[in-house]
């Protein structure tokens, strides 16, 4: 067919700038070590970061749920869709975020979207950080209002884009609260000062930091002790489960229920997930020694990989990007580690600018010590024998 014969011209020059992608398949549970295509693997990968995936206090909320609703929720939530569950999790969301209320999506992807899509309207701008992620990406290009990017982190790009922005009508801010590629924390109080100045709103997507940062996991918010007018997350990463979620006032959810096509037209959740993303958060709620050993694991490894000499970007948190450059080394380094048994796909371009392709490390409170260790005995050989370090 004459359209293949050009898909296939397409992928062959992707498959030349070393940015081609494939499949993996996992064949047991979300632990840190797993069989993927069938050989054994630990996990330096996965969003998992509290090892609640395959805690046994969701299966069984789930399973107990799933008895009484079924399988499926078989329609949107506004017309058949709807559960008390629905309306548990978000009331706990909201406690847990601290807000008056909240409001599921399907997905974060779908809840960044939905907001971006519907809150901005025309004669309204939306400065959105360089690194931002691609749902927000997509939901500022499906916005009626103009977007205007600042650097990364730089507050002094962003007051003078705020600055520049003032004869528009109102002005969003909107920013990721941990970077999913960089591992970097958004400065949210300063964020939120530079918002109250020039007079914007501030839409934080917490995604990577919910469960994980603060004193309570309540996420970026908590950690700086500030209230954005919106809060996104998801319940897929530390909470181990599936969905997205919209946090903010009464009015703000209320809106979006009504206005927001990513709500409106999407199938609800399923109850049963509700109940163990309810139970994961109860989990996180009642107890910091999850977090205690995810960090005792993050220092570890950071501390280890910048005293070998690797370049390794971001903060504190669970993402550790450590730095290859070309495309084709970040591969061959990601082979030999999976060679050695260990799970950590290159990132390439468009995921990351040009020249930073490298291993993003995740690491969980569940990864042992020699799990860590070996990991750290790998990137040694591998790197000396790649002439990397």
């Amino acid at each position: 067919m004459v359209l293949d014969n050009w898909l296939n011209q397409r992928l062959e020059k992707t498959k030349e700038a070393g940015l081609y992608r494939k499949f993996r398949t996992m064949n047991t549970a979300p632990l840190p070590e797993m069989v993927i295509d069938g050989r054994k693997q630990i996990v330096f990968s996965a969003n998992n970061y509290l090892g609640l995936a395959n805690d046994e206090r969701l299966i069984y909320a789930a399973e107990t749920v799933l008895h009484e609703f079924g399988v499926g929720s078989s329609g949107s939530r506004l017309t058949t869709g709807h559960t008390d569950w629905h309306q548990k999790l978000e009331e706990k969301i909201a406690r847990f975020k601290r807000t008056q209320a909240a409001l599921l999506f399907s997905s974060g992807f779908l809840a960044n979207v939905g907001v971006l899509s519907s809150l901005p309207e025309k004669g309204d701008v939306i400065l959105s950080d360089q690194y931002n992620h691609a749902s927000i990406i997509d939901g500022c290009r499906l916005s009626k209002a103009d977007t205007v990017v600042y650097n990364h982190i730089d507050m002094k790009d962003l007051e003078e884009k705020l600055k520049e922005a003032l004869s528009y009508n109102r002005r969003f801010i909107v920013t990721d609260g941990v970077y999913s590629m960089d591992g970097t924390i958004a400065p949210l109080d300063q964020i939120m000062g530079l918002a109250k100045q020039y007079d914007a709103y501030v839409i934080v997507d917490d995604a990577h930091a919910t469960g994980v940062l603060g004193e309570r996991g309540g996420g970026t918010s908590e950690y700086f002790g500030v209230h954005p007018d919106v809060v996104i997350g998801t319940l897929s990463k530390a909470v181990g489960t599936e969905g997205g979620f919209v946090a903010g006032s009464t009015a703000l959810i209320d809106f979006l229920l009504n206005h927001a096509r990513t709500f409106i037209f999407q199938t609800a959740m399923p109850p049963s997930i509700c109940a163990a993303s309810y139970a994961a958060l109860e989990i996180i709620e009642e107890s910091k020694e999850k977090r205690q050993l995810l960090f005792s694991n993050i220092k570890k490894v950071k501390n280890s990989l910048i005293e070998m000499g690797y370049t390794v970007k971001g903060d504190l948190t669970p993402i550790i990007p450590v730095i290859i450059g070309d495309s084709q080394d970040a591969v061959r380094f990601a082979e030999r580690l999976q060679e050695n048994g260990i799970y950590a796909p290159a990132i390439r371009p468009p995921t990351v600018p040009n020249g930073e392709s490298r291993i993003r490390l995740t690491v969980n409170s569940d990864h042992s010590s020699e799990q860590i260790n070996y990991l750290l005995e790998c990137f040694h050989s591998i790197g000396k024998e790649l002439n990397m370090i």
